[in-house]
């Protein structure tokens, strides 16, 4: 299996456009799947759609697959139209969460699966399924039957038989689902490893907001058949569009108030009838509007004496949660507004008290406003 042309800072080399959605609709009766998707994705890309159930990303892969038909919307690969090609047509690789392999064919059968369908010469299947298996490390499994395997053995077979064929697209319908934590995270990082390896392009599907930040170049947030932003980890968790993704990806502390005044572009933000936010506003952003404030739980720090921030929160700890290698706190006011917290645990530090009264600030820069729906 050939390599990708890297450039000299060793990243796959991309530009062109591999898969491009235009607006994709299915509906199944009265219930919208897919409302007008838009979706392009470029060379040696791995893409992450993430939703809760429901939200039409499985529908959309099945779509991308052609194991779904459409309403209406044209799907492109590498500039050729396959909206209406079956699936062995697409040049598509495809992993799904349970395997799928084909119990009565040993490993080296079910890798070279898709090749003998492509009619190929047995030497180069040969080759082609030998260096599958030293991909995902299972070289020395390739005489045993699936349910001679583990779950994480099966799951890396189903990987080399998807990409042995060296698909155009490779499409991961949340393959680690059925995985203990521990092996789910070393998949992670072996998919990671062998995307960045062969520069495969690859569209992810996970309901694992935490999965979706590890192993995204961007990420496409569905909910209810429509795509509320796509970007990269990044952009998603720091400035997400509205108050689904913020509350979706990430924990989140979502303050509810109105702009009282916007004065070179720092907001005074009411949240209360005495409690005031300041913030960073857009030019988007209006005197008088109803808006959100996203602050992360571990943006806040414990005011001492000597600091005063732009934001400050005072309140008693009604509740601790430890998590290892952080402790989250939620701290209530008098007025009864919550804040979470969420702050690392370290050898120099120690845990506060339960009723314990605390107070913490934040600067106007660290929160995100956001536009009430």
């Amino acid at each position: 299996m050939r390599a990708p042309a890297v450039n000299e800072g060793g990243y796959v080399s991309r530009g062109s456009v591999v898969l491009s959605v235009e607006n994709v609709e299915r509906s199944f009766g009265a219930a919208r799947a897919l409302a007008g998707v838009d979706l392009s994705i470029v060379r040696g890309e791995l893409l992450t759609i993430l939703g809760p159930s429901g939200s039409g990303k499985t529908t959309l892969l099945k779509a991308i697959a052609g194991f779904e038909s459409l309403d209406r919307g044209t799907i492109a690969i590498d500039g050729v139209e396959v909206t209406r090609l079956p699936p062995a047509r697409r040049d598509i690789g495809m992993v799904f969460q349970h395997y799928a392999l084909f119990p009565h064919m040993k490993v080296y059968e079910n890798v070279a699966f898709a090749l003998k369908m492509r009619h190929r010469p047995n030497v180069e299947i040969a080759q082609r399924v030998n260096e599958a298996l030293q991909l995902v490390e299972l070289e020395g499994l390739a005489g045993r039957y699936p349910a001679q395997l583990s779950g994480g053995q099966q799951q890396r077979v189903a990987l080399a038989r998807a990409i042995v064929f060296n698909p155009k697209l490779l499409l991961l319908d949340e393959p680690f689902g059925a995985l203990d934590r521990k092996l789910r995270e070393t998949m992670q990082l072996e998919v990671r490893r062998l995307h960045q390896r062969l520069g495969l392009t690859t569209i992810f599907i996970t309901h694992d907001q935490e999965e979706a930040l590890i192993m995204s170049d961007r990420i496409a947030i569905m909910r209810e058949g429509r795509m509320c932003q796509i970007g990269t980890p990044e952009e998603i968790y720091t400035c997400p569009r509205d108050e689904f993704v913020a509350d979706f990806v990430g924990e989140s502390n979502l303050i509810a108030g109105r702009i009282e005044r916007i004065l070179h572009g720092r907001g005074r933000i009411a949240s209360t009838r005495d409690r005031f936010i300041a913030a960073l506003v857009g030019p988007e952003f209006s005197e008088g509007q109803e808006v959100t404030v996203l602050l992360r739980p571990e943006v806040p720090w414990q005011v001492k004496t000597s600091s005063r921030p732009d934001n400050t929160f005072r309140g008693r700890i009604v509740e601790i949660v430890y998590l290892g290698n952080a402790v989250k706190y939620r701290i209530t006011a008098l007025d009864g507004t919550d804040l979470m917290v969420r702050w690392p645990v370290s050898a120099h530090s120690s845990m506060l008290a339960l009723d314990s009264e605390i107070e913490v600030g934040w600067s106007a820069d660290d929160g995100h406003v956001l536009p009430r729906p």
